[in-house]
């Protein structure tokens, strides 16, 4: 593994590490409860990626709070409607990030395809 590839694989699962916070912190936010019982789902399967990336790495992380605490406050701020989008769009950036990654590591394909369907997810929250 190269030096490059080490550090992005660091880098998605810190961002995997972040995403399982972030989604338990909107969870306790969410006023809707399909939309907490929606994030809860979705926390459990970033610990996954995370446990994916750290089976290549071998390194122990921890979750930044950074997203975690400024989500919640952009619920309030900006609702849901507008939050919702955002959250989409960073799950599909983080499967393009991925594109780079599934070619030498296999699995990170199945973690790739997750990322799209949690930004198609959180979208279909908005259509109820």
């Amino acid at each position: 593994m190269t030096d490059k590839q080490m550090k992005a694989l660091l880098y998605a699962q810190q961002g995997e590490l972040d995403a399982v916070a972030m989604y338990n912190a909107l969870a306790k936010k969410a006023k809707d409860t399909k939309d907490a019982a929606t994030f809860k789902q979705l926390a459990s399967e970033e610990g996954r990626h995370a446990s994916v990336f750290h089976a290549y790495t071998g390194r122990v992380l921890k979750p930044k709070k950074t997203k975690a605490v400024a989500l919640p406050i952009l619920y309030s701020l900006l609702g849901r409607k507008r939050l919702y989008p955002l959250i989409a769009k960073g799950e599909y950036d983080a499967e393009k990030k991925y594109e780079a990654l599934v070619h030498d590591f296999e699995e990170v394909k199945t973690v790739q395809a997750d990322e799209h369907r949690h930004g198609d997810t959180v979208l279909a929250l908005l259509k109820d």
